[in-house]
Order: C-alpha cells, then structure tokens, then sequence
C-alpha cells in the first residue's frame, strides 16, 4: 500500500461541515475551503482549528502566495492576507474560478468554469488560463468542461482533471492541444496531487478512493477512504509524507458532513513552488 489508512482529523471531524475543498500546507498547518456552506479554515500544528475566512462560497482551491497569503478561487481569483480579500484576476464572462495551482515560475495556472454544474445547468466548454502576478493572462487550453485539478510535471507538462469527462487531460507548458492521459474507471477525477517518483494521485469524486497514476498512465494504487466523496488532496510535513484530504462526508460521524482526514505516504510528495505576491497584496 502506498498510503497507511486514512482516518479523520478529529478536530475537524468535531465540527460540522459541507463539501471540503483545496488542502493546502501552509504556515504550518493545513488550509482548507468549504465550498458549500462557504470558508477558509485552518488546522493548525497544535491541532486548533481557526476560520481565516467567513461566508464566501464556491472557492474549490487554495495556494500558498510567496511572502504570506492565500491565493483563492470562487466567483474571482483573490488573495486573501489577514482576513482581507484583494481581486486579481475576474471575468463577468465565467461562472466561477476551480482549482488553481502555480507553475514553476511562480505564475497561476487556474480552471475557470462557464455553467454551474452544481445548479444542474447543462455543461459548456470552460478553460484553463495561466495569470501572471501583474495580472496579464492567457488561455491555455478550451477543451475542458470542468476543470478541476491541476498540477505541472517535472518536465512541464500540465495535467488538469476534466470532472465531466472523467479523464486527466495532459497539456504542454505553453498551452495548446492536449490529450487523454488517464481516464478513471470509477469516479470522476476532482482534486489532485504529485509524488516525488512522478506519479499523480487523484482524487476520485464518488468514488470514495485515490488513484494513484504512475508517469505511463497505468494505476499503481487505490486508497479507500471512509467517506462517499473524496474531494482533493496535497502533501505536507517536513518530509512531505503526510497526506491530507478532503471530503464532502464521512462514514465516521455521518452528521458531521465533510471533513479532513489523515494518511502516511510511502513515496513523498513533490515540492509545490509557491505562488508569486501580485503587487495589489505587496506591503
């Protein structure tokens, strides 16, 4: 097995929650969304749960921002130091911004959708776009209806999962075509996370699993979690085998709704770079 069981994080398990979303390590601790009943929340290392944020909903990722800060997603790409939102990057034209992470160089690369999936809305192609700290930004790639997460290979190739599709699209960096590079055979691929041998887990949606996909596209793992939906996933620790993950329930305390839960990896993960401090957040 690649990971030690899953179990819940008992301070979060303590509180109820909707559909969480975005782990991601930071000060410390890990942070987290609620996409549903709205929120940013954080665990910290003495296992105290704090809120750094309140009421905004549909935020489906979280990254660390060089100097200290949250990049957020939701209705527009904001960062969030101390309390307080500062937009980055908004278009009327999209219905809501999905998971985000940074390129090597410091950059967002970010899924943006135009229908609400969530509302039962038919599907339309979104898009993933690549935003610079001083806010200049490109589309990458258009053939995605529900982009949701995203990660850059050692050799630059960006893999974004298609939610709708249930399939992990593979990208070059400079944006372009792209192609099938895993399609999930239970579930439907949402959050995910690299290793350091190269391999992405995914998180499988209603699947209640992750896949761990090696570098060839072929399945090295499945890890049942206790929970019907599985969101997302990142790594953490100083060693970076820590493996936390959210979901939009649990089988533990069923009344608790969704919650983060705990495992130990074999392989660590690989270095997420941070993202770069857009000049409207600098101090």
């Amino acid at each position: 097995m690649s990971l030690t069981a899953p179990e819940p994080v008992p301070p979060v398990l303590a509180a109820r929650h909707g559909l969480l979303e975005g782990p991601c390590a930071i000060e410390g601790g890990i942070a987290f969304s609620d996409v549903i009943a709205g929120g940013v929340w954080h665990l910290g290392a003495d296992g105290q749960v704090r809120s750094l944020l309140e009421r905004r909903r549909g935020i489906g990722g979280l990254a660390a921002v060089a100097g200290g800060g949250l990049a957020v997603t939701g209705r527009d790409l904001s960062v969030l130091r101390d309390g307080e939102l500062s937009i980055w990057h908004a278009d009327p034209g999209v219905t809501g911004f999905n998971d985000l992470t940074a390129s090597p160089a410091g950059d967002v690369l970010l899924g943006a959708l135009r229908y609400r999936p969530l509302a039962g809305e038919d599907p339309v192609p979104g898009d993933l776009r690549w935003v610079a700290a001083d806010g200049t930004w490109q589309t990458l790639a258009d053939d995605l209806i529900w982009p949701n997460g995203i990660a850059v290979t050692g050799g630059g190739t960006i893999l974004v999962s298609d939610y709708h599709r249930r399939c992990v699209m593979a990208y070059p960096a400079e944006g372009g075509a792209g192609e099938v590079f895993f399609e999930l055979a239970d579930g439907n691929p949402d959050g995910v996370a690299l290793d350091a041998e190269g391999a992405l887990w995914v998180a499988g949606g209603p699947s209640g699993s992750l896949v761990r996909v090696l570098a060839d596209g072929t399945v090295g793992a499945v890890v049942d979690v206790r929970a019907r939906f599985v969101s997302s996933l990142c790594f953490a620790g100083p060693a970076l085998d820590e493996v936390f993950i959210t979901t939009a329930d649990n089988l533990a305390t069923p009344d608790t709704g969704g919650t983060l839960f705990r495992a130990r990896a074999e392989v660590p993960g690989a270095p997420l770079p941070a993202v770069a401090q857009p000049p409207a957040a600098r101090r």
